[in-house]
């Protein structure tokens, strides 16, 4: 990818301008993001092709030590700056499933894809460092973009909170944005909301201890089937019987495995669940009613349960002044009806929230359904047959660049 060249426009018209003249070069780069997806925290390719777009760019790069992490500086272009740095993030990694878009650039790695639009991310954060190089005489501060691996469940914000994250351009990072592409959201629509905006999220996996024997003499066998059976329906009772309904908490069995054959009584049944709540108090209680119901149904079965639950992400909380910041900001950009207040926080989860604990900041969504799709029938984020509108790319760059530009002259961000 080039270098963005010549002398940048002025004031949000000219800021849009330029964004857009960057949208085939960032249209490129997701394409070739997309047709080569990575999973986890090991991401050689996926980082190669980020530094490639962002050299020549004079940017403070540091790469991570324990994921493939891009940390680059966008440095003020003055003497002394005044104001602490603005942190942009894009998640990099794809999802273990196979593609199903019939795309021309569809997934070349069998059992990769990108479904999340983090390949979007990428291009976005990109087209933002471009346009905030061109802009660093306006910049009052450094702005940190961290373009990170391993946010489908590998925890990769804590690990780069870790090396440093936030104190990448000297002084500690005082405000972050995030972005993140839907398909349910109506193309080039941005929304956020004040406070809880995300859920908590964890993982619990549960193996039913019995003893094996024939299908045709149960009696002689502990048969773990049975409560496995018994143990996802009472899960579901419990959540509707032993928590408020309105603080609501999910519990979603999404693996369940037991036995080999038709005549065989297994030895193990198991099963896999993701736990969500919208408050840390409900999460962490959640986590022990699943324990105690899951060791009843083995009691009352003769059986022994082993369960095992890791915790994941904390709950994602956006900054009330923030929030209010994202919606000026849009609403000056691009008008007020591509601007539109989340009603309900959402049960997804993400590692955003770990940088969201530590300095003031949002999470924002922008709506990358294509044209002509029912917004009810089209395939969601993780479907292997979601498809994103990339015509979003410039503006989503243009939203990153502006909130970094003026969260300094916010003063109750920072």
């Amino acid at each position: 990818m080039s270098t963005h060249g010549g002398t940048s426009g002025t004031g949000l018209a000219g800021l849009l301008d330029d964004a857009r003249a960057l949208q085939p070069e960032l249209a490129r780069l997701r394409r070739a993001v997309h047709a080569e997806p990575e999973t986890g925290l090991d991401l050689p390719r996926t980082q190669e092709k980020v530094l490639t777009a962002l050299d020549g760019l004079g940017l403070d790069i540091t790469l991570g030590k324990a994921l493939t992490s891009v940390t680059a500086v966008v440095r003020s272009g003055a003497a002394a700056p005044t104001e602490p740095p603005v942190l942009l993030r894009a998640d990099l990694d794809a999802l273990p499933l196979t593609e199903a878009t019939g795309l021309d650039y569809a997934s070349r790695i069998p059992g990769a894809a990108h479904a999340c639009g983090h390949d979007l991310h990428a291009a976005m954060l990109v087209g933002a460092a471009r346009l905030l190089a061109a802009r660093r005489d306006r910049l009052a501060g450094d702005v940190i973009l961290m373009f990170q691996p391993g946010e489908e469940g590998h925890d990769g914000a804590r690990l780069m909170l870790e090396e440093g994250l936030l104190d990448a351009a000297g002084p500690r990072a005082a405000a972050a944005y995030a972005l993140h592409v839907t398909t349910s959201g109506a193309r080039g629509e941005f929304g956020a909301r004040p406070g809880t905006a995300l859920a908590a999220s964890g993982t619990v996996e549960v193996v039913f201890h019995g003893s094996g024997g024939h299908g045709a003499w149960p009696h002689a066998a502990r048969d773990p089937i049975p409560a496995l059976g018994a143990a996802i329906g009472a899960l579901q009772t419990m959540v509707t019987r032993r928590f408020d309904a309105l603080e609501p908490v999910l519990v979603s069995v999404g693996r369940v495995s037991a036995g080999t054959a038709p005549n065989i009584i297994p030895e193990t049944a198991e099963l896999s669940a993701t736990l969500r709540a919208f408050s840390d108090a409900a999460h962490e209680r959640l986590g022990a009613e699943v324990e105690r119901v899951v060791h009843g149904i083995a009691a009352a079965h003769g059986l022994e349960a082993e369960v095992a639950y890791s915790d994941g992400y904390p709950v994602t909380v956006n900054d009330p002044d923030a929030a209010a910041f994202v919606g000026d900001v849009s609403v000056e950009l691009f008008g007020a009806d591509r601007f539109a207040w989340s009603e309900r926080p959402a049960l997804v989860s993400d590692d955003i929230g770990r940088v969201l604990a530590e300095v003031p900041g949002v999470m924002v969504s922008l709506g990358a359904r294509p044209p002509g799709l029912d917004p009810h029938r089209a395939a969601p984020n993780h479907s292997p047959r979601a498809v994103f509108d990339e015509s979003v790319l410039a503006d989503g760059a243009a939203l990153l660049a502006e909130l970094a530009l003026r969260t300094p002259k916010r003063k109750s961000l920072i």
